[in-house]
């Protein structure tokens, strides 16, 4: 027998300043919203200090999205954690496929800017959401004085590092490249852990485990192979964009961004796109939220107009949260 799939009247792809912000207007105009993304915070996460955010003079990116996240919630938004690998078109709306499941909506609004890149490495798709994981502020707490590792380079890498040292009992810290700075505070702060390995020119070969990590095979500069338990593997390999999962609902442009109208409309009738994603130049949280609440309202007027009703232009109205958000955005994280 067939399952049914999910419906919502709207689904927005993507948990970052725009994403969140559309979520945030929809769920308060009481748009059933379903937000579905691998991360929440994207790229934001990577800023310790944003300091030309109105209305505050200093907030780390991770402060900030966590924000955006809980007054989502706080409005009745709803979040799965997965990763989208197809938006089509369907005789009542569309059709979001992930790895997991397939959801049903009136509207679309397209707010992914830039997706966490895969490892690439056999044992790492069956494991998505299951001991993978592509955001260590979002999953960390679930493996709360557990053994984890953490794969990456650069600043990714070190920053969720830093974080999940704070919560694990033992943290692999495996660095893919060979040049890492010895005066990097974030460096320096991790070898002063004593729970803590870190593992410079080090690669991730395979991830063993069925439904579940259960281990990880790394090979070290000096090309030995050899493996580690761990209960879950975060993967920080920096982002990607990916619209070609889109290129054949919307019109993209020669740098692969989608085309949107100061609306926030894209080609195709009942979808909407904002931040990073789009075409729009400048690549800043401030003007990603704003897109993202223009989305969103375009998006609540198209839905009203299908349901036969009026729409609204604006969202000045005083509402009450449906529901008393979490202390921390980080317990709601779905697996």
């Amino acid at each position: 027998m067939k399952m049914e799939n999910e419906k919502h009247q709207c689904i927005v792809i993507g948990g970052a300043s725009a994403g969140l912000t559309a979520a945030l207007y929809l769920s308060r105009q009481s748009i059933d919203t379903l937000v579905i993304t691998k991360d929440i915070g994207g790229q934001a996460l990577l800023t310790d200090d944003i300091e030309n955010y109105p209305g505050f003079m200093q907030i780390s990116g991770f402060d900030l999205m966590t924000k955006f996240q809980k007054q989502a919630e706080a409005y009745g938004a709803k979040f799965i954690y997965d990763e989208v690998t197809a938006v089509e078109k369907s005789d009542s709306g569309f059709i979001v496929k992930t790895r997991e499941k397939a959801y049903e909506s009136m509207a679309v609004v397209l707010a992914f800017g830039k997706t966490p890149r895969n490892l690439d490495v056999p044992g790492e798709e069956e494991n998505q959401g299951r001991g993978v994981s592509y955001c260590a502020v979002c999953d960390g707490p679930l493996y709360k004085g557990k053994t984890v590792a953490v794969v990456g380079v650069g600043d990714h890498v070190l920053q969720a590092a830093s974080y999940l040292s704070s919560v694990v009992s033992k943290l692999y810290v495996i660095y893919r490249g060979s040049r890492i700075q010895e005066d990097d505070e974030l460096y320096q702060e991790l070898r002063g852990k004593s729970h803590v390995e870190i593992l410079v020119n080090a690669r991730v070969n395979r991830i063993i485990g069925n439904k579940g990590v259960k281990a990880v095979q790394i090979q070290a500069a000096d090309g030995k192979v050899s493996e580690i338990e761990v209960s879950a593997l975060f993967v920080e390999m920096g982002y990607v964009a990916k619209t070609e999962l889109v290129k054949d609902i919307v019109k993209l442009n020669e740098s692969k961004e989608i085309i949107t109208d100061k609306l926030a409309r894209t080609s195709q009738d009942g979808v909407f796109a904002c931040g990073d994603v789009t075409d729009v130049p400048y690549k800043q949280a401030v003007i990603s939220a704003g897109e993202g609440a223009t989305a969103a309202l375009s998006a609540f007027n198209y839905i009203q107009k299908k349901l036969g009703r009026h729409g609204a232009r604006t969202d000045w109205k005083s509402l009450a949260p449906k529901k008393e958000s979490s202390e921390s955005g980080l317990s709601l994280r779905i697996g």
